[in-house]
């Protein structure tokens, strides 16, 4: 038997990673698929998107060479039956960022719901924590 907690957060792990892939990332529709209607992001610039914004921009950015996102700590916690937290960091063209997603099963389907990014140095990376 399996613990559905854990189920939930390797789902919402697996949705994380979908929507990291540069290809996804940089086809609207494959993108909309993963994005909760009512989507939230604080993004690294300090910009506010929402879904709508986030599809319309898309199509202005250039698809033929998207960039890899390599992650980095990712952990979850299910906070409850239909909503799982995810942390960890990403590192892009020489930005990194600590990142906060949650994701909400909606309709059968972990969606995302809200995403924040932080930006941070490499001397602002943090030590590995040993476990006590």
């Amino acid at each position: 038997m399996t613990d559905p907690a854990t189920d939930a957060v390797n789902a919402a792990m697996e949705a994380e990673f979908r929507l990291l892939d540069p290809t996804v990332r940089s086809t609207p529709a494959l993108l909309a698929r993963l994005l909760h209607p009512d989507y939230v992001e604080f993004g690294t610039s300090g910009r506010l998107w929402n879904r709508a914004s986030i599809l319309a921009e898309l199509p202005s950015h250039d698809a033929s060479a998207p960039r890899p996102i390599t992650t980095s700590r990712m952990q979850g916690v299910q906070l409850a039956p239909d909503v799982v937290h995810l942390t960890f960091d990403t590192e892009s063209g020489g930005h990194r960022a600590h990142r906060s997603s949650i994701w909400r099963l909606t309709g059968g389907e972990w969606l995302l719901y809200f995403h924040q990014g932080t930006r941070f140095a490499e001397a602002d990376a943090p030590s590995p924590v040993a476990a006590e």
